[in-house]
């Protein structure tokens, strides 16, 4: 080990405790149990050991509390341990800015983000940037300047769309696209969503406007067509044909579980929220083969795929650790040992 390696290390091992335990003691506030950092063993498979790496070559990985978040820190962590690496486990963190800062202050690594969170909410910019690409690389080139790298995004795009239950397609003119709306009788324009999205300063009514549709308007979409409902249920209650058209969350497994049409956004009206690896622009400089390692897996992570790795989480009751393991052998990135 280097002198100029062990005080990073050093600051990392204090911090780290202290976020542990404060990610400890919130879950523990609010009645959650804190996630295991176990991860299976695995043996390469596209994914080797990079040649020449430092026996004491160590990265650690972070990422948020939510479902999809801990199924990509976990491909991370393992993609990672193939590598090579030793890997320090720090998934499962209680909200966004927490891990922002694990990332800043360079307590961690590695995480994937979302380029429409990164741009609205730690870079305070007023407006998302529907172009998945732009969106990308308008991030990328302002975090430059934070001392972090984002690799190529992920074609995920975990943002918000509209669904239609499949078998109301044919009775709605085989509807596909968000601009087909306007076409459709007044009473059919019915809409279940969520306090939020009906708030946001980007949410219904603009996306209404955006599509020719005025929220309030009698031969738009008069309030008595819309429900205000939890998140959770907006899918049961479009499911059940309580409204025609449901808010969503692209990638949500309840899509496929529920057999949920989402609605193409044909005028690029959502901003885009591309999952990419995010690396600490130092570790990378150490070890730049981690750029192909995560640049590998990204092309594989599309919005189809990580519905299907949701549900069986969400509905089926798999370990996250479990799901991303058995993702990473099925796509030949890894191998079992």
């Amino acid at each position: 080990m280097t002198t100029s390696r062990l005080p990073r290390q050093l600051r990392r091992a204090s911090s780290s405790l202290v976020v542990v335990a404060a990610a400890t003691v919130a879950l523990t506030g609010c009645g959650l149990q804190p996630a295991t950092a176990f991860v299976p063993a695995v043996a390469p498979g596209s994914i080797r050991a990079i040649e020449g790496l430092p026996d004491d070559a160590a990265i650690t990985v972070t990422a948020k509390n939510f479902t999809e978040q801990l199924i990509l820190g976990k491909i991370a962590v393992l993609a990672a341990q193939a590598a090579g690496f030793e890997v320090t486990d720090m998934t499962n963190v209680p909200g966004s800015v927490a891990v922002r800062q694990l990332m800043l202050d360079g307590t961690a690594d590695m995480t994937y983000e979302y380029t429409g969170t990164a741009w609205l909410t730690y870079l305070a910019e007023a407006e998302g940037i529907p172009d998945q690409q732009e969106q990308y690389e308008a991030v990328r080139d302002a975090d430059a300047d934070n001392g972090l790298t984002w690799l190529e995004p992920a074609p995920l795009n975990n943002t918000y769309a509209m669904a239609v239950r499949a078998e109301a397609v044919p009775e709605l003119g085989d509807i596909t696209s968000l601009s087909q709306i306007a076409d459709l009788p007044v009473d059919q324009r019915t809409f279940c969503v969520e306090a939020e999205f009906n708030s946001r300063a980007d949410g219904f009514a603009p996306m209404l406007a955006a599509y020719g549709l005025e929220l309030g308007a009698a031969d738009g979409v008069p309030t008595s067509n819309v429900s205000i409902l939890d998140t959770g249920t907006v899918y049961t209650a479009t499911d059940r044909g309580s409204c025609n058209f449901g808010e969503v969350f692209t990638t949500d497994g309840r899509i496929d579980s529920l057999d949920l049409d989402v609605l193409e956004d044909d005028r690029g009206f959502f901003p885009a929220y591309n999952a990419a690896p995010v690396l600490s622009t130092a570790t990378l400089e150490e070890y730049p083969q981690l750029a192909e390692v995560y640049d590998e897996i990204s092309p594989a992570l599309t919005d189809t795929e990580m519905r299907r790795l949701n549900l069986a989480v969400d509905v089926e009751g798999e370990e996250p650790a479990d799901v991303a393991f058995d993702w990473m052998v099925e796509q030949g990135f890894v191998t079992r040992p």
